[in-house]
């Protein structure tokens, strides 16, 4: 165990010494006033910067009036039409990522994961529900999983009519567009763990197709250590007309929905109830993707999803893993869901291309990549983190189980004041699995994290306590 430094000497160390902060960016003039990087930002790399320069928004465009022109995407609808329907969706799906798996010399797979759902809540017979998926194997750790997932069905304002237009343009061919185009920049790389990309069916009718992949993920016992759903990511403007185009929200939940009753009473005897594996992950994009790489500021939520709605990040969180929600800053109502249509006044409805923003949508596509790759490519969150409770002392002491990855240089310990959102303090302490502060653990939160060679840092592992 290293030596403990004073307490002065512990109180004034912080991020800015340890890390370097991020230049101020174009996304934090439209953040909320007084706005700073976290002490625990971290630096885009240049293969970072490089990765993110290739995303295109034309490409995006693209993607999205494609899967609009197959008319419906409605999870009942026609399977075996080669023009219209979700079958025809699907198939076109599947091409697009056989062709980004083509260049990844070997290292991508695209496949259909198919099942029959029986009958159930707004799937009135047996339906097929297909996920198209690609899987990027990692090159190091590939035992290590990131997900990221957009819907590719489609509804209208009658959740059960499966035969309407329904172009879903927003909801959610834009999230599909941001997963399909990180597909494609990642294919010709080589991320040292394994990230997989996700175009899902059924989310409408009641996010049936994530709820099977993400049962298939825990049956086969993966390690997905971050999944993110991107859902509605089409627009920075509201029904009021007012726009934020450099602001994406991210809904994080904080007691584990996943927890048992006496998992959640220890959490909320000892003040984590914001400290889950999820909101580490939204603190962890926000220290790599907030900034001026993806021009966006990441506004973090600190709920599951909106009210009376849900997304396929939640069979995820259901499962015991860390997952979260993008979705656009004001949601614009008046077209979502609705019935494809012209009014007397010549007003159009319905969820078309017309009403998304393409280089919007890039952005968030950026943020996703900054996350993703940076996961991807440091080492894994800190297992089996525990703060010492044995001896009632001013001073604390953490213990946590050391990484097997092959670059790991070491961890760093952070904390902040238990009524602050964000981690404030940070202090390398070297390739060890005990550090002592001289900190009293009652008044102020800890957390740990890895750092590899390259200096790429982990998200942050709570501690439990460990009496």
């Amino acid at each position: 165990m290293r030596p403990s430094p004073s307490r002065r000497t512990v109180l004034t160390a912080t991020g800015a010494t340890a890390l370097g902060v991020a230049a101020a960016t174009e996304a934090e003039a439209a953040a909320p006033s007084g706005y700073r990087p976290p002490a625990t930002a971290q630096r885009p790399t240049r293969e970072l910067r490089a990765l993110l320069r290739e995303i295109d928004s034309d490409r995006i465009e693209a993607s999205v009036r494609s899967l609009v022109s197959f008319g419906t995407r409605h999870t009942l609808s026609s399977q075996d039409d080669p023009r219209r329907g979700i079958g025809a969706a699907r198939d076109w799906l599947l091409a697009e990522l056989r062709s980004y798996a083509a260049a990844s010399g070997g290292r991508m797979t695209a496949e259909l994961q198919s099942y029959v759902q029986e009958p159930a809540p707004r799937i009135p017979t047996a339906t097929r529900i297909t996920n198209v998926v690609a899987t990027l194997r990692g090159s190091v750790t590939p035992e290590r999983v990131y997900v990221v997932s957009g819907h590719y069905d489609s509804r209208v304002t009658d959740i059960m009519d499966a035969t309407s237009d329904s172009p879903g343009a927003d909801d959610d061919a834009s999230g599909v567009a941001v997963v399909l185009e990180l597909a494609r920049v990642m294919a010709t790389r080589r991320p040292a763990s394994t990230i997989v990309f996700a175009a899902v069916a059924g989310e409408e009718q009641g996010l049936y197709g994530a709820a099977h992949m993400a049962q298939q993920l825990k049956a086969a016992g993966a390690d997905v250590q971050g999944m993110f759903t991107n859902d509605i990511v089409g627009s920075p403007t509201a029904d009021d007309g007012t726009r934020d185009p450099y602001t994406v929200r991210l809904f994080a939940e904080g007691v584990p929905t996943s927890e048992t009753p006496e998992q959640a009473a220890i959490r909320r005897s000892v003040g984590g109830e914001n400290d889950s594996a999820t909101r580490q992950l939204a603190r962890f994009v926000r220290d790599v993707a907030d900034n001026d790489a993806t021009g966006m500021h990441v506004r973090v939520i600190y709920r599951r999803d909106r009210y009376r709605r849900g997304g396929d990040h939640i069979p995820f969180l259901e499962r015991g893993y860390p997952a979260a929600r993008f979705t656009e800053p004001a949601e614009d109502f008046a077209h979502q869901h609705q019935d494809v249509r012209v009014d007397e006044d010549g007003k159009q409805y319905g969820d078309l291309p017309e009403f998304c923003d393409f280089r919007y949508v890039a952005r968030v596509a950026r943020v996703n990549a900054a996350t993703l790759w940076t996961l991807a490519q440091a080492p894994g969150t800190p297992r089996d983190a525990r703060i010492i409770t044995t001896t009632l002392t001013n001073s604390t002491q953490l213990v946590w189980t050391r990484g097997t990855e092959p670059d790991l240089a070491g961890y760093e310990v952070v904390w902040r004041e238990t009524t602050s959102p964000e981690w404030t303090h940070v202090v390398p302490v070297g390739d060890v699995t005990t550090h002592e502060v001289d900190l009293s653990k009652d008044n102020v939160f800890f957390g740990v994290r890895a750092v590899n060679r390259a200096g790429l840092r982990s998200p942050v592992a709570f501690p439990r306590p460990e009496a």
